[in-house]
């Protein structure tokens, strides 16, 4: 029932050294850190709220989402904006590299790592000569629960 990620382009960023990439189609846009305000009672990967034109979007801290250790936003950290759920989404990241064309021939489905281990969230493992970037299901990377109870979100707690 796994789905397998496909060829065409894709939104390339780090979390520490780990490079990932998401189908370019998913990225609404790009924009600098905003002031984000806390919003109480949410798991700690939920940095907040922020207002974008008017829009109240969620930010999720995708180190925390991947259990990577916290960091403050640095010079190059941004969001990257996502529709997923029926609702805008930020992912704050440490860096967008790059908009990448994946052929098929260099995506292999992701590695089986024993049970106990999800890993339903990712779609493929791009490979090229100097590097390996892991491709994400956006929408099971941000669960729709992760969005309840959270301004903007069309889902109720």
């Amino acid at each position: 029932m796994s789905t397998h990620a496909t060829a065409g382009k894709y939104l390339t960023f780090f979390l520490g050294a780990e490079e990932y990439g998401m189908e370019i189609l998913a990225v609404h846009e790009i924009i600098g850190v905003l002031p984000i305000t806390r919003v109480p009672r949410t798991p700690p990967f939920v940095r907040g709220v922020i207002n974008l034109r008017g829009r109240v979007i969620s930010i999720l801290d995708l180190r925390l989402k991947f259990d990577l250790p916290a960091v403050d936003p640095g010079p190059t950290s941004c969001i990257i904006v996502v529709a997923a759920h029926a609702a805008h989404v930020g992912l704050l990241v440490d860096r967008v590299s790059e908009v990448a064309d994946i052929a098929a021939a260099d995506i292999e489905p992701p590695p089986s790592l024993g049970a106990g281990v999800h890993t339903d969230y990712l779609v493929g493992i791009a490979k090229s000569a100097s590097r390996v970037r892991l491709l994400l299901d956006i929408t099971r990377v941000i669960d729709a629960s992760d969005l309840a109870g959270s301004a903007g979100s069309p889902t109720a707690a």
